[in-house]
């Protein structure tokens, strides 16, 4: 199970395993996607091989396989299952320390809005802009709410054994981060916007993933569906990706979506991360960010099933935060219900960054609306529509790859 513990704040959340549950198995073991792990097994070897990327092989002495891991062989037909490298969650001390007030285990210290600007303004006056203020006013609410529940939580980890208080020797260790692993998504959704235009009478809605590799351009031009019980293996830029069996994608931006559209699907829920905008952006150059009106244009009420539920992912940036809730749900008819927070911790379950850091904090927010439609369609599918608590924590050990966010399912 990927929820390790569940209180009435939230849960505890193991997001690797969570990733090697969704059946990344494909039967043909002729090819293996580069960063995955792998345990082939055929009628007559077990075979074992490593690579470089962000999934590894699952061997034949590593953990014991349960009922729906099971490896299973027909004549010489093989099926290999991936796994996830758990270096990639292997956080075992904070990006930055923080002080021992401030530890989990020490309790929650009342700290007031005043002492949090006044702890980071020591030595010299510091003059905050409105958005700074906006942000330490928001945090202060919250804050409560999150060592609280983040504590108990991190508590019950720890009783489990899922948690575990660093030694000395792992403290001294380096977070493994693979700074050479790249994903190359934006570079391949720029990719597709460079071939030309497909009218929609020649425009194919979905392409059928089939064990023989496609053009380049069909996979970036269309809905591409994997209909089968299998993971399936495709190249893009000389890199190879799983897709997950029983799943569909469309590798675009928002400015390529009419493929999407065509595909007349109605989804019961939908999980946005746009990209912001903000400085770390800005000065790394590593995507581009969208405006608020380019977001606004994402075809939310025409893909949305009734009764959908909506999940963005915002920044700690509140000028974002009342852009989702003021002008971006109203703009969609989505009914703000709930914000929670994603709480991120280590190993030992301390913050990765001090709760009260003024520049990044170990928690993002996730808003959670409901699509408000036509009002009987939406009263004969509301029966069996769980109601959502007002504020839930996620807490987990996050993945040392950019942006990669948990499990939501």
């Amino acid at each position: 199970m990927s929820v390790v513990h569940r209180l009435t704040v939230g849960w505890l959340v193991d997001h690797l395993s969570f990733i090697n549950q969704c059946g990344y198995e494909i039967c043909d073991s002729s090819a293996h996607p580069g960063g995955v792990t792998c345990n082939t097994v055929t009628s007559t070897e077990d075979c074992h091989c490593t690579s470089t990327f962000a999934a590894t092989l699952s061997s034949s002495d590593g953990p014991t396989y349960g009922p729906g891991d099971t490896v299973e062989t027909e004549g010489k037909t093989a099926k290999t299952r991936y796994v996830f490298r758990e270096e990639f969650f292997d956080i075992s001390k904070p990006h930055i320390a923080a002080a021992s007030e401030d530890q989990l285990c020490q309790g929650c210290p009342e700290v007031s809005l005043t002492e949090i600007k006044a702890s980071n303004n020591t030595e010299e006056k510091c003059v905050f802009n409105q958005g700074e203020l906006d942000a330490l006013e928001y945090h202060s609410k919250v804050r409560k709410l999150i060592w609280e529940g983040t504590s108990h939580l991190v508590q019950e980890g720890l009783k489990s054994g899922f948690l575990h208080h660093n030694t000395a020797k792992l403290n001294c260790k380096k977070n493994n981060v693979h700074q050479h692993i790249v994903c190359g998504l934006a570079e391949l959704c720029e990719m597709a916007k460079q071939f030309p235009a497909v009218s929609e009478s020649d425009h194919q809605a979905v392409h059928v993933l089939e064990d023989e590799p496609r053009p380049e351009r069909d996979l970036l031009s269309c809905v591409m569906e994997n209909s089968s019980n299998c993971a399936k293996i495709i190249v893009l830029m000389g890199q190879k990706y799983l897709v997950p069996p029983k799943s569909s994608f469309l590798l675009s931006d928002i400015s390529c979506l009419q493929p999407l559209l065509n595909y007349k699907k109605k989804y019961d829920v939908i999980v946005i991360d746009p990209p912001w905008e903000n400085k770390s952006v800005k000065r790394s150059n590593r995507y581009s960010h969208l405006s608020s009106w380019q977001i606004k244009q994402i075809p939310v009420p025409a893909l949305a099933a009734p009764n959908c539920l909506v999940v963005t992912w915002v920044t700690n940036r509140q000028k974002h935060l009342r852009f989702v809730k003021d002008e971006l749900y109203p703009y969609w008819s989505v009914k703000t219900l709930a914000e929670w927070h994603w709480v991120k911790i280590t190993t030992g379950g301390e913050f990765v960054l001090p709760l009260d850091s003024l520049h990044k904090k170990p928690y993002e927010v996730l808003v959670l609306g409901r699509v408000q439609g036509d009002v009987k369609e939406t009263s004969r599918k509301s029966e069996g529509v769980l109601p959502i608590p007002e504020h839930q924590l996620i807490v987990s050990i996050p993945c040392s790859l950019h942006s990669h966010k948990p499990p939501l399912a």
